[in-house]
C-alpha cells in the first residue's frame, strides 16, 4: 500500500514495526526542501524513498530522513545479533552531490533517559562527505574494511564506521560493530540499545532521490 509523501520538518509516519522520519533537523544551515514517502510495508520489511534539493553550507548536514525500527530497549550484554537487509539506490543529485547513506544507532545507560552514545555505520560517503572527528582505527567485517572515526556531535560522543567503498546491497549484522567498540573500550556492554535508524544525511545536491527497495532489521 502506497502512502502520500510528507514534507514538514518533523513529519513522521508509523507503519508496521517502523517509524519513518523526514527529520530536517539542519535545514537552517542552507536552503532547500525534502519530502519522504513510505512505498510499502509488509510484515517486518519496508520500502521507502526520500527526495531532496539542498544548497549552501556544504559542510553541514541538512537532514536525516530515516526508517527507525521500533523495539523495547535491551542491554548490549543481552544481545546476540542485529541482522539486517538493506537494498538502496541514489539517483539524481547534480553537481555538487554530497551525502551519506548510513545507520544511526543510539545507546544510553538506562532504558529511559537521554541518549549517551551515537554510533553510525556509513554504507556510502558520496561526493566527499566525511564523518565527525578523527580516524582512530580500522575494522574488517563482511569482506569490507571500515575506517573508524571518533568525534562528538556537541552533546554525545560519535563513533562512525565508514565503508571503504559504496555498499548498495547489504545483508549483514550490525551487532559486530557495537561489539568492536566494546572490545576497544569505547562503549560499555552495560549500555542499552535504544534506537536503530537507517537513512541518509544530505549536505548538498539537486533533485536527489534515495530509494530503499528493501529494508528489514531485527534485534536478537
Amino acid at each position: 500500500m502506497k502512502r502520500d509523501e510528507f514534507c514538514g520538518q518533523w513529519d513522521t509516519e508509523e507503519s508496521g514495526n517502523f517509524k519513518i522520519w523526514n527529520n530536517l533537523w539542519g535545514q537552517d544551515s542552507g536552503s532547500g526542501s525534502q519530502c519522504t514517502e513510505v512505498l510499502n510495508v509488509k510484515d517486518s520489511t519496508i520500502s521507502w524513498k526520500t527526495s531532496w534539493s539542498w544548497s549552501g553550507g556544504k559542510n553541514s548536514v541538512k537532514s536525516y530522513a530515516n526508517a527507525e525500527y521500533l523495539f523495547d530497549p535491551v542491554q548490549l550484554s543481552g544481545l546476540s545479533s542485529i541482522p539486517f537487509t538493506w537494498n538502496w539506490k541514489y539517483t539524481g543529485g547534480g553537481d555538487p552531490f554530497i551525502c551519506n547513506v548510513s545507520f544511526d544507532i543510539w545507546t544510553a545507560s538506562n532504558d529511559s533517559d537521554d541518549y549517551e552514545y551515537e554510533i553510525m555505520i556509513w554504507l556510502a560517503a558520496i561526493g566527499g562527505a566525511g564523518p565527525l572527528g578523527n580516524e582512530v582505527g580500522k575494522f574488517s567485517y563482511g569482506g569490507i574494511e571500515w575506517s573508524l572515526y571518533k568525534g562528538t556531535n556537541g552533546v554525545q560522543p560519535v563513533y562512525s564506521f565508514i565503508a571503504g567503498s559504496k555498499v548498495e546491497n547489504m545483508d549483514s549484522d550490525a551487532f559486530p560493530f557495537l561489539s568492536h567498540l566494546v572490545e576497544k573500550g569505547y562503549l560499555s556492554n552495560d549500555q542499552y540499545l535504544r534506537s536503530v535508524q537507517a537513512g541518509t544525511e544530505p549536505f548538498e545536491g539537486t533533485d536527489a532521490v534515495l530509494e530503499t527497495s528493501t529494508y528489514k532489521v531485527q534485534i536478537k
